[in-house]
């Protein structure tokens, strides 16, 4: 099956993106959800942070405390790593499954961290897209849907890999700055559709 990993930084607007193209027929492998799904109560990811982070790491219905957890995760990158090292490999192991399953017209990977372990996604999608937009209009969407300051949400960006770093690996990119319309977004996405289908038909015979 032709594989596209979609990518883009926090508030880019790649869910939004991932939406349209599952609703022209691409399946979805979204790690993002996964990892919440993985981290929710009851999880199959959570008795593990328990495990290496203790109780206070849990909400009180059982799930991971996100706000406990991102203070700590995006002021200490050991914390960040320690954390990574428990759901990374159950992320990729659910990643794999759902793909095996896998029945549309493509399989798109939904990665915001794609850049960031690009030697082994590399190797696992036929392109790249990003999802671009400039950092000012990321911290103002980010902040009108979660209530985050601008700080925790620049240590955040700065986390992620750099725009240039995304822009120079991208095999395609999305314009999603904050001069773009829904219906600019909405052209793009399906333009980049279009021609993947045709390189899907062509490259999977």
């Amino acid at each position: 099956m032709f594989k596209i990993g979609l990518t883009g930084g926090i508030g880019s607007g790649k869910s939004r993106v991932a939406d349209m193209l599952g609703e022209w027929g691409a399946t979805l492998v979204d790690t993002d959800e996964i990892a919440r799904t993985l981290t929710a109560a009851h999880g199959a990811a959570m008795p593990a942070i328990e495990r290496e982070f203790g109780p206070q790491a849990l909400a009180p219905d059982g799930a991971l405390n996100r706000e406990w957890m991102r203070e700590r995760a995006f002021a200490d990158p050991q914390v960040r790593l320690r954390l990574e090292a428990v759901l990374h490999p159950v992320i990729t192991q659910e990643t794999g499954r759902q793909a095996a399953a896998a029945t549309g017209r493509y399989l798109v990977f939904v990665v915001p961290l794609l850049v960031e372990s690009l030697p082994k996604w590399r190797s696992r999608v036929d392109r790249i897209c990003v999802v671009d937009c400039d950092p000012d209009t990321q911290v103002a969407r980010v902040q009108s849907r979660s209530g985050l300051t601008e700080p925790a949400i620049r240590r955040i960006m700065a986390a992620q890999a750099a725009r240039a770093s995304r822009l120079e690996v991208a095999d395609d990119v999305i314009t999603n700055d904050g001069s773009t319309t829904p219906e600019q977004l909405r052209a793009q996405a399906k333009t980049l559709h279009d021609r993947w289908l045709t390189l899907a038909t062509t490259t999977c015979r």
